[in-house]
């Protein structure tokens, strides 16, 4: 599978090929008829993604059946340690994601197309470890794969919940009221 889509300059999204953490090729059209809020982060994140996660986990709950009209997908920017394998155990305890991974060149690509900020940092202790500072933001598309609107790191759970419930309730799909 190939990229065949180039967004356009200023646009947020559009196609992408990966592999969710069960092995399955996926795209960007495997979430079409459906709303996804996408977030980048990788497993070995030890504060950001985890809050991020577990805010966005208990926003999908907070939301009934409406929830059932959403995608949530955990995108990594750390693909060379986040296999498939590692994806799945670390979203064993937000069963809600689905964990996306790639190859670099595939990752790379999603992220200059997301526009989001990854960036290994080695350990100065010369550790083997690393970290990957990056984005921290949600992103929400509608269900033609188009950006509806993101969602900062610094807003509540409970105003995440009502702008999502406004979208999903709302007779003008493509618009998230603020």
């Amino acid at each position: 599978m190939t990229n065949t889509t180039t967004p356009l300059p200023g646009a947020i999204g559009g196609s992408f090929c990966l592999i969710d953490h069960d092995g399955r090729d996926v795209s960007d059209e495997t979430y079409h008829g459906h709303y996804a809020l996408m977030f980048f982060g990788f497993t070995h994140c030890r504060v950001v993604c985890p809050r991020a996660l577990t805010k966005l986990s208990a926003v999908l709950d907070s939301l009934g059946p409406l929830a059932g009209r959403i995608r949530a997908l955990y995108v990594t920017v750390d693909p060379e340690r986040d296999t498939p394998d590692a994806m799945r155990a670390f979203l064993q305890p937000y069963p809600r994601f689905t964990g996306l991974t790639g190859s670099r060149e595939q990752i790379d690509r999603i992220k200059a197309a997301f526009r989001v900020f990854a960036q290994r940092v080695d350990d100065a202790a010369g550790n083997a470890d690393y970290t990957v500072p990056h984005t921290a933001i949600t992103y929400v598309m509608d269900p033609e794969g188009r950006l509806v609107s993101h969602l900062i790191d610094a807003l509540s759970a409970e105003e995440i919940a009502t702008r999502l419930r406004r979208l999903l309730t709302s007779d003008e799909a493509g618009y998230l009221p603020s």
